[in-house]
């Protein structure tokens, strides 16, 4: 089948990354699967003349509204891929709810990374609940051999001769979902008082004005750092190198950097919302706060307790194997696909 895929495919955010996944699972089943990114369309008309001048069999979105709103009254069969936000944020709007029960109406199925997503979904729109299933994002990480960890840290301005560095990375598209200012001022203290300690931001620039205000603030912020974006591949071997990973999101699907660094051995500290405690336990598969206070007093008990760092490590590592299975994800949309013939 010729597939069209479409979805916000800015380098290096979620769904970008979960769109290249989906890409390279169709391809393998013999499909042909074209990526387009839909912030570069305007409505579903333009989508409908794409299909018929390129001759798509059938079309997959990646969220209900920025993807799905697009193939609305579409006349080849698609399936629908919730992003996180849709569900989560944009339900809450009167208008994006109208179009996405009406988007989820049309599809052929919908897919949900958890059942929290799909239960919230359901009780929208009871009348998809049938043609909603529950795939969690399969993951694989893929650390770069020849990363360079000291010029990293050098082009950061953090000082490569502490044995005792205790490196932090938050990464995230910088949009104010995101939050990533919400530890900035408690981090900055704290590293006031234990030099030892920093933390990396890391992502794309997806809101302009956002990203300025985010320099400004880090600027005046001692021992926070706004990284330079990088490949994959050398983001995950950075962090293999770090001490933790941080997630502050006011709202999230499911956070592939999350997983990522559970399967790098890593240990995650995350705000306490719905996406991330769907997929952590506290003190079992990572550490969950609710106030940037909470946050220091987690991190520093992990610096403190070797022993529960390698145990809740442990257990993230077989979470992650179990049930992020990228295999398993993989058969999953090869069987979905085939509903769309």
């Amino acid at each position: 089948m010729r597939l069209l895929l479409l979805a916000c495919l800015r380098a290096q955010t979620g769904n970008a990354t979960t769109a290249a996944r989906i890409q390279n699972h169709l391809h393998a089943a013999g499909h042909i699967c074209v990526l387009k990114d839909a912030f570069m369309y305007e409505s579903p008309t333009e989508i409908a003349n794409l299909a018929s001048t390129d001759k798509f069999d059938a079309a997959l979105a990646i969220h209900l509204y920025k993807g799905g709103r697009l193939l609305q009254g579409s006349r080849i069969p698609f399936g629908i891929i919730f992003g996180g936000t849709d569900v989560n944020e944009d339900i809450k709007c009167e208008e994006k709810h109208r179009v996405m029960g009406a988007v989820l109406g049309e599809a052929r199925f919908a897919v949900a990374f958890t059942v929290k997503m799909k239960e919230l979904a359901a009780a929208e729109w009871p009348d998809a609940r049938k043609k909603i299933y529950v795939q969690a994002q399969g993951i694989k990480t893929t650390p770069s051999e020849t990363f360079d960890w000291y010029r990293f840290l050098q082009n950061a301005d953090i000082p490569t001769d502490t044995g005792s560095l205790h490196m932090f990375l938050l990464i995230c598209g910088l949009r104010r979902v995101k939050d990533p200012l919400y530890l900035v001022d408690v981090f900055s203290d704290w590293h006031r008082r234990d030099p030892s300690v920093h933390l990396g931001i890391i992502g794309p620039a997806v809101d302009p004005l956002f990203t300025s205000e985010v320099k400004e603030k880090v600027k005046r912020a001692p021992g926070v750092h706004l990284l330079q974006e990088m490949p994959q591949d050398d983001l995950h071997a950075a962090m293999k190198r770090c001490f933790a990973v941080v997630n502050s999101s006011i709202s999230e699907g499911m956070s592939a950097a999350i997983l990522e660094a559970m399967d790098l051995d890593i240990p995650v500290l995350a705000r306490n919302i719905l996406g991330n405690a769907a997929i952590i336990k506290h003190k079992e598969t990572g550490l969950l706060f609710s106030d940037p206070q909470e946050f220091v007093v987690l991190s520093e008990s992990l610096m403190n307790d070797p022993i529960m760092e390698r145990e809740i490590v442990t257990r993230a590592k077989d979470y992650v194997k179990k049930h992020h299975s990228w295999e398993s994800e993989r058969k999953a949309y090869q069987n979905l696909v085939l509903r769309l013939q």
